[in-house]
């Protein structure tokens, strides 16, 4: 991978979060509050079809408890 100019080499790992538009502000915050990098790539990716049963199921973990 290239940083600051230099190739390095190491170990790099690619992670998947779903949430709903309205929350990524949120969860973007806190991917950079708690990542040790100071410029994590991060990109929102919006899922524009899916099964049934997996857009509920996203709607009903992703929304905040009261």
């Amino acid at each position: 991978f290239w940083h600051d100019g230099e190739f390095g080499t190491g170990e790099e790992w690619q992670l998947l979060l779903k949430t709903q538009k309205g929350r990524y502000a949120e969860l973007e915050a806190h991917l950079l509050k708690h990542h040790p990098w100071q410029n994590p790539e991060i990109a929102a990716v919006p899922i524009v079809a899916g099964s049934e049963a997996c857009l509920q199921w996203l709607a009903a973990n992703t929304t905040p408890a009261e």
